[in-house]
């Protein structure tokens, strides 16, 4: 059995900011540091492996900071990035729904429909992060592997490795530093945990 711990990046100023990041390379806010380190501490007991990250800097600060603690290296894939947000990124959620009413709407409703102006369309985060991450499972197989990567991207991978339907895409959160634990067993992906943040109010 194969178990993947999940994890999405730290706060940024930009999350404070409700700001759309994409690939726009934002570091960890002061918050996000504390948060990683206390992610870090939950994880120490859980006989991870090996550490893979998304090269963007807020995923790869988290990934070092639960390295450290392991003493383990840090991957780096850039199959994990975020979401390319084309002309949403660097805007804030209000601007979004008010400078792009109709999109926005489709993207609540039926994000897998939504076409965001220079933007990747989610079946394509879909099949870059699955391909990723089925390649790094086929590497460490019966091991215990931590992914860091983003929001939307580790929404595509989830209903990606569970085939649930893009569609459903806004049905579900992932809060900054939370672990949502998938396992690969006997040939199929079970989900077994989904976005426990206990420990960031630590």
């Amino acid at each position: 059995m194969t178990r993947l711990y999940l994890i999405r990046h730290g706060e940024t100023e930009w999350n404070r900011l409700e700001k759309t990041q994409g690939c726009t390379d934002i570091d960890l806010s002061e918050n996000g540091y504390i948060q990683a380190e206390r992610l870090a501490r939950r994880l120490l007991d859980e006989g991870i492996e090996t550490v893979y990250s998304s090269d963007l800097k807020r995923a790869f600060t988290t990934a070092r900071i639960i390295a450290e603690q392991l003493n383990i290296e840090v991957h780096t894939h850039p199959g994990l990035r975020e979401m390319n947000f084309g002309c949403w990124e660097g805007l804030d959620f209000h601007s979004i729904k008010r400078e792009y009413t109709e999109i926005h709407r489709l993207w609540l409703s039926s994000p897998d429909k939504a076409i965001i102006p220079g933007a990747e369309e989610l079946i394509e985060v879909q099949n870059r992060v699955t391909k990723a991450v089925k390649s790094i499972v086929e590497l460490n197989r019966g091991g215990r592997i931590a992914v860091v990567s983003h929001g939307v991207t580790l929404k595509c991978l989830i209903f990606g490795l569970l085939g649930i339907d893009l569609g459903n895409l806004s049905k579900i959160r992932l809060d900054n530093c939370s672990i949502s634990i998938v396992e690969y067993r006997n040939g199929r992906y079970v989900l077994d945990l989904m976005n426990d943040i206990c420990h960031v109010a630590e």
